[in-house]
């Protein structure tokens, strides 16, 4: 038995685990693939959820020649070479970039003209939302597609369709090991059973443990997916649990939730939760970020406790979280201000405020808008105190 994981990539939408919401029957993008129809798209989601299996299988559906890079190692001359073979082809290729994230802007700039004339197809894929990391140009033309981790109902069903069809047995204990210490990772649970199938066809618990021990104390997957003891530890720092939270903590470190996991929703809580209140605590949140992403387990476990107490002993405001709702939501409702004349280059009417002391009365926005309401917690006070004397 070679690579259970590549030789059971699903051949149509209906084998692909896990996503529905992308490939049940009607679900646009399997509509727009079966069309011919799909456009430029960016997929993302945890390791092990069907990234790559999806764009293959789209390849597929699609029919049209599949050729896949990393953009690690990505050479720009790779790509020209692609172009040049299909420029006056009638088929054009699907050029599939893993890591997409990571494209450098030279390399985005050299997508773009085959993006907009449409001489191929582009389908990239990160475990990151890429889209922080694309040029506007990129965003523009294409389409965003999140892949959700594995759920073990999904897992274990896997699991009975491989060990019926490759002969092998694993006993229920087994079966919740395997499922427990893959965290929704496809690809991770057929590894595993892989190499273990090699030494017996008869499957247990402690043979599973014996090719990946873990520490037997509950972890991200015991009763449901990781994110629920994410959600856990998210709203107990909220509540200002300090002692929850370091629990949900320990829960998740256990259970071999990567650093970088916890770290990121750390980050987004200290804006969304803790924001204005505690300014400090964003920049706490990075640092501890870039810290545990070079440091790694065991010692990451105290920088994250670290920052998870000062989140939870910390004041709490959502007013920025509010308010970029309100300024999104505003938009989308068609509220399209014009710019007004004094913010264009070198217009003369615009009074520079540092000439004024600081601060200068004029007219910003074309009619007025509100969407700031600062609360009286922590620093905000200060800062709502600032603004409405500087503007009496």
């Amino acid at each position: 038995m070679i690579n259970l994981a590549r030789n059971l990539r699903p051949n149509n939408f209906d084998e692909l685990i896990g996503q529905d919401h992308l490939c049940a029957q009607g679900s646009p993008l399997r509509t727009l693939a079966e069309s011919g129809t799909l456009n430029h798209s960016f997929f993302y989601g945890p390791p092990g959820c069907g990234k790559t299996s999806l764009a293959r299988l789209i390849a597929k559906v699609m029919d049209l020649p599949f050729y896949e890079f990393n953009a690690t190692s990505l050479k720009i001359d790779e790509l020209r070479k692609v172009f040049t073979q299909y420029k006056n082809a009638l088929q054009r290729p699907l050029i599939f970039i893993d890591e997409v994230h990571r494209l450098a802007k030279n390399q985005q700039e050299v997508l773009l003209p085959v993006m907009e004339d449409g001489s191929i197809l582009l389908i990239g894929v990160s475990t990151e939302n890429p889209f922080f990391s694309l040029t506007a140009a990129m965003r523009s033309r294409a389409m965003l597609f999140e892949l959700n981790p594995i759920d073990n109902s999904a897992l274990e069903s896997l699991l009975q369709r491989v060990c019926d069809k490759e002969g092998i047995h694993i006993d229920k204990e087994g079966v919740d090991y395997l499922i427990h210490i893959s965290t929704g990772d496809a690809r991770a649970l057929l590894n595993l059973l892989e190499s273990a199938s090699n030494l017996n066809k008869s499957i247990d618990k402690k043979l599973l443990q014996s090719l990946k021990p873990s520490i037997q104390s509950g972890g991200s997957s015991e009763s449901g997916n990781h994110y629920d003891l994410a959600s856990a530890l998210i709203k107990s720092i909220r509540g200002s649990d300090a002692d929850a939270a370091v629990y949900y903590l320990a829960r998740l470190i256990e259970g071999g939730e990567p650093p970088e996991f916890i770290a990121r929703r750390l980050v987004i809580l200290a804006s969304e939760d803790v924001g204005n209140a505690n300014p400090q605590a964003l920049t706490l949140c990075t640092s501890c970020m870039t810290s545990v992403a070079k440091i790694g387990y065991p010692e990451s476990r105290i920088i994250l406790a670290q920052t998870v107490i000062y989140l939870s002993a910390s004041p709490k405001s959502n007013s920025a979280y509010i308010a970029i709702n309100k300024a999104q939501q505003a938009i989308q409702n068609g509220e399209i201000l014009p710019i007004l004349e004094i913010f264009k280059p070198h217009n003369k009417a615009y009074l520079y405020p540092h000439d004024f002391g600081g601060y200068v009365k004029q007219k910003y926005l074309s009619k007025p808008l509100r969407f700031v309401e600062l609360k009286a917690i922590g620093f905000e006070q200060k800062m709502k105190e600032w603004l409405s004397l500087i503007k009496r």
